[in-house]
This record gives C-alpha cells, structure tokens and sequence, in this order.
C-alpha cells in the first residue's frame, strides 16, 4: 500500500497545482459597445462602470471599442476575437447577428451579450426583467404627479422598448387607476438612442398636454428628456444608470437595470474559471433592477411614496404581484 503514498501525494499536489491555476486563469477581457457612445450617462456608461471595476479591482485592462454605426459590430467581434481578447461582451440586442456568426468562428473565444440571447455554448446570454423595474418607478410617478398625467418617451420603437412602458403603465394603474399615460416613441432606427434633441421635443409636447412626470427610456436621447423637464419645472424619471445626479431637485428616480453587474461577472467568473454559457434572466428578485434613492433625490420621495414601492418590490418578489411581460405577446394585456 505505501508504494502508492508517493504517487497519490503527487496527483493531489497536481490537482492543488491545476485548481491554482483556474482560480487565477489569465483574462484579456473586452467590451463593444452599442451605438451612442460609452458615456452616454446610461445603458453603455452602466455597463463601462462594470468593466472599471473589474479593473480596479484586478489590475486588468479591458479593451473598448465605440461603434459609430451598427456596421461595425462584427468587424469588432471579430478583431477582438483575432487578438485573443475573451471574454468579449457585446452590449445591446443589435449585436445578436453578427455575434451568431463570429461565435460560431471562434468556439473557444466566451462571449457575453447583454439585452439577447443567442444560444451557443460558448456565449453567455444576459437579459433583464425591465418591466419589473419600470413598474417601480411607474408606482412613484403616479404618487407624485399633480396632474394625474404622467409621460413616457422611448427610444427605438422595439418590443424591448415596449415592454418597458408595458411595466411602467401597470405600476401608474397600481397606484392611481384613473391615472393617464401619454407615450411616444422616438423612431424607428438605432439613430432613436442618440437624439437629444428629439427627445426634448417629444417631452415638450407631452408637458404641454398636462403631463407632469416624464419616463425617458432612450439611451442619450433621454438626456434631451430630462434637460427639458427641468427646464419645465418638471419631474424626469431616469433609467439603466443612475442618473439622479444630473438634474438634482427634478429627477423623481432612476430606474436601475443593472448591466454593470452583467460585464463586471463576465469577466470575474471567467477568471475564476467558474464562466458558463446559456441564458440568464434579471430581475428583482436577483438585483438585476431596481429604482435609486439618494441624496439627489430623497426630498422629492415622500415616507407614503416610500413605503408603497417598497411593500410593491416585495410582492413581485413574493409573486404576489405578477407584472405582465409585452414581450410574451407583444402586448400589454
């Protein structure tokens, strides 16, 4: 038996050696992001704010690349993918396309893509409950406009899109029924997310219908959004980043939908040597959204507010409150 004491020590010194080894398994991490910039104080800012911490943290730069047209994209991928950059996190749904088709070249490259699912092994799929969050601050708009008339202006016409006004209208209804909702849309191209000035527009019109808190889900066309709100004297309701600091004393909330913690996971569990492919859904119940209380905002948000959003969190955890998802049937019904 002792002839084997030798040999056996020496595999588990081996395993101790290979297990070391995952634990700290080299990472050359990068991100492409959508059209509309990396600081667009939203959707691609959240997901730059993940990669910065990661960074902090380890010490490991994360390759960027800013798209100026969707064209780009898997000319990107695919670059990355050359250089031995992995993983790679796509940002937005336009980038399922030529992720398939780049994924499918590089079998060994691990790819995340956030707002999407494309099912290969080697990609990891990363979406949000984001008519849950919007039901929150859906809730706290309700409660705190005057008029009974609140407003959502989104970016491009998409389901996605709609399944956020889908959620911000049963949180409206939840807590004022005989409260009225006017939507608009800002197009019907990518060009929709990166329009400021359109989203003004459309704010301004919706204002001048009585509307006094306005949702704006439109990537950096909402920072036209929430400048014309305060410029009204209006209430602005945020969304993806926290964005309570831009206007403080007319921003409501911000409705967090947290890609941060998609790419900064990403990165973590592949140099934990934990990553895995498939599809992950977000939400609530996983702190995948949210809606932001700060100092920016505390004094607009009353206790009664307070408590009603937060007894509403609860019972969508619980599943008590069910809140219907418009991509289930591209409807809100």
């Amino acid at each position: 038996m002792k002839r084997w004491i030798k040999p056996l020590s020496v595999l588990l010194a081996a395993a101790t050696l290979s297990a070391t080894a995952i634990a700290q398994a080299p990472v050359k991490p990068a991100v492409i992001y959508s059209t509309g910039g990396k600081f667009d104080k939203s959707f691609n800012e959240g997901v730059s704010m993940g990669a910065e911490k990661f960074t902090k943290e380890t010490g490991i730069a994360v390759a960027e690349f800013e798209p100026s047209n969707e064209t780009q994209f898997e000319q990107a991928l695919r670059r990355f993918a050359q250089r031995g950059q992995d993983p790679i996190v796509a940002v937005g749904f336009s980038q399922a396309v030529p992720l398939e088709k780049v994924a499918k070249e590089f079998p060994k490259t691990r790819f995340t893509i956030i707002d999407s699912v494309v099912d290969l092994p080697n990609v990891q799929s990363v979406t949000f409950r984001e008519h849950e969050g919007s039901f929150l601050v859906g809730v706290l708009a309700a409660m705190a406009s005057k008029s009974g008339k609140v407003g959502f202006v989104g970016g491009m016409d998409i389901p996605l899109v709609r399944k956020f006004l889908c959620g911000f209208e049963q949180g409206v209804k939840y807590a004022n029924p005989s409260a009225e909702v006017i939507a608009n849309m800002t197009g019907t191209t990518p060009a929709a997310w990166n329009d400021p000035g359109r989203g003004a527009e459309l704010a301004k019109g919706q204002f001048d219908r009585g509307v006094d808190v306005v949702y704006a889900a439109a990537g950096s066309t909402g920072l036209g959004i929430l400048q014309a709100a305060k410029d009204r004297g209006k209430l602005g309701i945020g969304v993806d980043s926290n964005q309570n600091h831009l206007h403080p004393g007319t921003m409501l909330t911000s409705m967090l939908k947290r890609v941060d913690l998609a790419a900064y996971n990403s990165f973590k569990q592949a140099q934990a040597g934990t990553w895995k492919g498939g599809a992950q859904v977000l939400g609530l119940k996983d702190g995948g959204v949210d809606w932001a209380l700060d100092t920016y905002n505390e004094k607009l948000i009353t206790p009664e507010m307070k408590a009603k959003v937060e007894a509403a969190k609860a019972d969508i955890v619980s599943g008590k409150i069910v809140v219907h998802d418009y991509m289930s049937n591209n409807s809100c019904k």
